[in-house]
C-alpha cells in the first residue's frame, strides 16, 4: 500500500481508503469483515458519514484492539432523528450527535471532523454564522478532533471554504464525468441525463482551480464518488456511454492535484479487495487516457490529464509533473515556494526540452506540450 500526506495535517493516509456504504449489510456483520480486509491490505483511513447508531456501534466494536491502526474521518452535522438520517445545522443537535458518536465508537477523539454536506454558498455562511464552525474549532482545541474538514459536491462552495483557511481536509466528489460539470447546488444535476445530452469539452475550470488551490494551500482531498456509485463501471449506466474499470477510476482520481486518497465504497470483501488490488496493478491496467479519449460526446481536447502517454521523453523530462507544477504555479498570483521547490528537485526540467514534438504526437488529447515546456522554463527559470 502506498501512503500519501493528507495535505498539511501531518497524517499519512493509504491511497485506497474505506467508505462506509456497505458496512450495515448482513445485519452489520459486514462491518468487521471490511475492517479485517482493510487491516490486511494496509488501508488505514475510513469515512463515517452515516449517523446510524447501530453502524457506529458496529464500527466501535470492529476497532477494538486496533484503534491505532485506523484514521477516522467522521462527520459533524450528520444526525439520527426519528429513526433516519438527517443533515442538521441545529447546533444542539450537532453537539449531541457528535458526543454520541464518540461514545458509540468507543473513541476519545477522531482525526478528521468533517462538516457534513455543504453544497450551497448560503449554507456555508450558515455554518460560519450559527456556531457550527466555531464548535468544530472548540472540538479541535479540546483535542476531540485533530483536524477540521468539509464535504461538498460544489466546487464554488468548496473553493470558498478552502480559501478561507477554515478547513484542512476536503471530501469532494471526483470522477471524469463530474469533472465536466459546472457548479450546482443540486447534486442530482451531476448525474442527470440532460447534463450529458450535448457534447461536453474539457474539465470545468472551477473544479480545476479547486484541485490546484487545494494542492497549493495544503488542503488534502479525500475522494468520494470515484466510481459514480458504480455507474461508471457499466457501459449501460455510465453517462459517458462507455465503461471504465475500477483501476482506471482510481488512477484518474489519484492523479488530480491535491488528492490524498480514494474512499472506496464496498458492499463485500471482494469489492474492497478489488479496489486494494489497484496497488499491485500494472500501469497498463491503470491507464485511463485512451478510454477517456474514446468517450462519445465528451472530449478533453488540449487539456493535460497527467496520464504520461506523452512519455518517454528523449531528454527524460517528467512531462506530466512539469505540467502539473506549471498549472499549480499559474493558478495563483505568485509562484508558491513549495511548488518552486518541488519543481526544482525534479531530475530534469523544461529547459532541457529540445522541441522534437514526439510527446505531442503521442498525446491523446492534443495538448500543446512544447508551449507548456517553454512557459515552465520561463516561469521557473529552469
Amino acid at each position: 500500500m502506498n501512503y500519501r500526506e493528507l495535505g498539511n495535517t501531518g497524517l499519512k493516509v493509504s491511497e485506497i481508503a474505506l467508505g462506509c456504504e456497505g458496512m450495515n449489510e448482513d445485519n452489520y456483520a459486514m462491518c468487521a469483515k471490511l475492517f479485517d480486509v482493510a487491516e490486511q491490505k494496509g488501508i488505514n483511513y475510513f469515512d463515517l458519514y452515516s449517523p446510524n447508531p447501530q453502524l457506529r456501534s458496529a464500527i466501535g466494536r470492529a476497532l477494538q484492539g486496533r484503534r491505532d491502526k485506523f484514521i477516522i474521518q467522521s462527520h459533524l452535522c450528520s444526525v439520527w432523528k426519528d429513526g433516519q438520517y438527517l443533515r442538521s445545522r441545529n447546533l444542539q443537535e450537532v453537539k449531541a450527535a457528535f458526543e454520541g458518536s464518540l461514545r458509540l465508537l468507543q473513541a476519545e477523539c477522531i482525526e478528521v471532523g468533517m462538516i457534513h454536506y455543504c453544497d450551497a454558498l448560503d449554507d456555508w455562511q450558515t455554518i460560519i454564522g450559527n456556531g457550527i464552525l466555531d464548535y468544530a474549532r472548540e472540538l479541535k482545541a479540546a483535542g476531540k478532533i485533530k483536524h477540521i474538514g468539509l464535504s461538498s459536491h460544489n466546487p464554488q462552495v468548496a473553493l470558498k471554504a478552502v480559501e478561507s483557511h477554515a478547513i484542512e481536509v476536503l471530501m469532494f466528489s471526483v470522477n471524469p464525468c463530474y469533472d465536466l460539470q459546472p457548479a450546482s447546488e443540486d447534486v442530482e444535476q451531476l448525474w442527470a441525463d440532460e447534463s450529458y445530452s450535448s457534447h461536453l469539452t474539457n474539465m470545468n475550470p472551477e473544479r480545476e482551480k479547486l484541485y490546484e488551490t487545494c494542492q497549493r494551500l495544503g488542503v488534502g482531498i479525500t475522494v468520494m464518488k470515484c466510481f459514480g456509485g458504480g455507474d461508471l463501471l457499466s457501459a449501460e449506466l455510465s453517462p459517458a456511454g462507455a465503461a471504465l474499470t475500477v483501476n482506471q477510476c482510481i488512477a484518474y482520481a489519484l492523479s488530480r492535484p491535491g488528492v490524498s486518497c480514494v474512499l472506496a465504497g464496498a458492499h463485500s470483501t471482494e469489492q474492497l479487495e478489488e479496489s486494494a488490488a489497484y496497488e499491485d496493478a500494472p500501469e497498463s491496467e491503470r491507464d485511463y487516457a485512451l478510454a477517456l479519449a474514446s468517450f462519445p460526446k465528451i472530449s478533453w481536447e488540449g487539456h493535460c490529464m497527467y496520464c504520461s502517454h506523452c512519455e518517454p521523453c528523449p531528454m527524460k523530462i517528467d512531462i506530466a509533473n512539469v505540467t502539473k507544477f506549471l498549472n499549480l504555479a499559474q493558478a495563483g498570483k505568485s509562484v508558491p515556494e513549495t511548488v518552486r521547490e518541488h519543481y526544482a528537485v525534479l531530475e530534469h526540467h523544461a529547459g532541457e526540452c529540445i522541441g522534437c514534438g514526439m510527446c505531442e504526437r503521442r498525446c491523446p488529447f492534443g495538448v500543446k506540450i512544447r508551449a507548456n515546456m517553454k512557459s515552465a522554463r520561463e516561469l521557473f527559470g529552469l
